[in-house]
């Protein structure tokens, strides 16, 4: 095992690992240790197959040359997370004849995970998954608690299963080909630990900000395992989001939100987790739950990020608000969110006044 490698294990019904360190997508005992049968289905997309596929297929199959390794690429995008390409990657595991301990591989950031994680969940009723996510916001979240699933038009991540992988194998060498767009993007998820659990993280973040950003190996494989530690004891607690797993989407209710009505071709997933992130503290102090000066932090961390706040212009806060009346948080009694009593302390709120969240979007 490489010295430097860092591992997180997350407990609960179905175990897994989580190892952390450069150069892990060349290990191929790694890799293979989680084959079980002889196919494995690489699923990737055209933005990450090309720099990083060659790799994964040259080290399992260095290791398991019996194997059936097969490639499927789809378009690179949250566009791309759709039904149709989820039946795309079925029809790979059938013309690869693939068997109930055929294994997926899900090259890629999160969209790769949650399509080619539901394909495994639903290929024969369930077979296995390994989580080979290429940027921070998979690293830290979506490759780690089973959430699987695709968007359809109505809203994000209405269809998919609950979907444990099998392992993630973080590779942190492969953020250096990262868009920085993309690299400060995921420490919108980076921060929500801080914001949710941990204030203390939060700080640690402010004073090591700038080192992060330059993509400092150890400092990134801290954040990273000091993130998955927080969302796996989560998980193991809560895996299929009855009670506290649900902190988990501090400020995703108005980000999805704004994702949908962009059409997915607007803010990425982090830089709208973090609108979302400081909307949800601003309604908190309006609901005078917290003090305003905590989102006043909030904001300078994501700014110091390089991550928006504002919402973006031409979105009518009437259309957000009924994209959030879908979201799977909503419930009959009305709107509900992840909201904060200050840094390091979220909890759920059901039954939001929906003049209020008008209020703070329009703010």
């Amino acid at each position: 095992m490489n010295p430097t490698t860092r591992q997180v294990e997350v407990g609960g019904g179905a175990p897994y690992r989580i190892d952390i360190a450069p150069g892990l997508l060349d290990d191929g005992a790694l890799l293979a240790s989680h084959l079980r049968g002889r196919h494995a289905l690489i699923v990737s997309d055209s933005q990450v197959a090309p720099l990083h596929a060659q790799r994964v297929q040259a080290a399992l199959g260095s290791v398991r040359p019996d194997a059936r390794i097969a490639l499927h690429v789809f378009d690179a995008g949250e566009a791309s997370k759709t039904l149709a390409n989820f039946s795309g990657v079925i029809d790979a595991l059938a013309a690869l004849g693939a068997t109930r301990d055929a294994c997926v591989y899900a090259l890629g950031g999160g969209v790769v995970g949650d399509l080619a994680g539901f394909a495994a969940a639903c290929w024969m009723r369930g077979i296995d998954c390994v989580q080979l996510p290429t940027t921070l916001l998979a690293m830290v979240d979506s490759s780690v608690g089973g959430k699987t699933a695709v968007d359809i038009a109505q809203g994000k991540n209405l269809v998919g299963a609950f979907h444990p992988p099998r392992a993630v194998i973080a590779d942190t060498s492969t953020l250096r080909t990262l868009p920085p767009r993309e690299l400060r993007a995921g420490f919108a998820e980076v921060i929500k630990y801080g914001a949710i659990v941990d204030a203390g993280f939060l700080h640690w973040l402010e004073v090591n900000a700038d080192a992060l950003l330059a993509s400092d190996d150890g400092l990134l494989a801290e954040a990273i395992a000091h993130s998955c530690v927080h969302k796996a004891a989560i998980t193991e607690r809560d895996p299929f989001e009855h009670g506290e797993r649900a902190l988990l989407n501090f400020g995703h209710t108005f980000g999805h939100a704004i994702e949908a009505e962009q059409g997915y071709g607007g803010l990425n997933h982090g830089e709208a987790v973090a609108v979302g992130m400081l909307l949800a503290a601003r309604l908190s102090a309006a609901l005078r739950l917290a003090d305003a000066g905590d989102g006043e932090r909030l904001r300078a961390l994501l700014q110091r990020f390089g991550l928006p706040t504002t919402v973006p212009a031409g979105l009518q806060a009437e259309a957000l608000v009924a994209r959030m009346r879908l979201d799977k948080k909503a419930q009959g009694s009305g709107l509900r969110f992840v909201l904060w009593d200050r840094a390091g302390a979220a909890r759920v709120v059901a039954g939001v006044d929906e003049a209020q969240v008008l209020d703070v979007l329009r703010g």
